[in-house]
């Protein structure tokens, strides 16, 4: 039976030039109105991602960010089964189509804990790297990266707003978008 399509809106930049090779889509927004849509959304973005793909998960306790990284890692043809929060070992490596590393940052005291997992070798690496609680180590994301802010809207509802911040995160956002 086909699912019925999350809503979405896509916020294209004020643009005066656009290189022909470059996306048009810098935000998207999604309302998830039950946990099968937050999959299917978890789902799409896995399915999109490509080597080097940076992934930076923003929200309260409870919104609901593992359970969206388990359908990214089934997007990706990894076992979401093998997905836990990393709080306490806080990194985690899933083999799927791509190397996936989940972090968490939740119960880091500072960048510099961040920085001691020897972070560079996995964000500069040929997988995709999602990270909880990014705004613990925002000095520490790559410039590319896509930001996802996750807001509770009710028991089972949320609100996904996604940003692209360079070339590849835009090209990622661009085929959600049309996904």
């Amino acid at each position: 039976m086909p699912q019925p399509p999350l809503h979405s809106v896509a916020s294209p930049p004020p643009l005066l030039h656009r290189d022909r090779n470059q996306s048009r889509v810098n935000s998207l927004q999604f309302h998830s109105l039950s946990e099968d849509d937050t999959q299917r959304l978890g789902l799409a973005l896995g399915r999109s991602a490509s080597p080097g793909t940076v992934v930076a998960l923003y929200g309260e306790m409870g919104s609901g960010k593992t359970r969206f990284v388990r359908a990214v890692v089934e997007g990706l043809d990894g076992s979401p089964t093998d997905v836990s929060s990393p709080t306490f070992v806080l990194l985690q490596q899933y083999s799927a189509r791509l190397p996936v590393h989940h972090a968490d940052a939740y119960r880091l005291t500072s960048e510099t804990e961040f920085l001691d997992l020897g972070p560079e070798e996995w964000l500069t690496g040929p997988g995709v790297v999602l990270i909880e609680w990014a705004d613990r180590i925002s000095n520490c994301l790559p410039d590319d990266r896509v930001d996802v802010s996750i807001t509770s809207t009710g028991e089972t509802s949320r609100r996904f707003a996604f940003t692209a911040a360079g070339p590849m995160s835009r090209r990622l956002l661009e085929h959600l978008h049309d996904t």
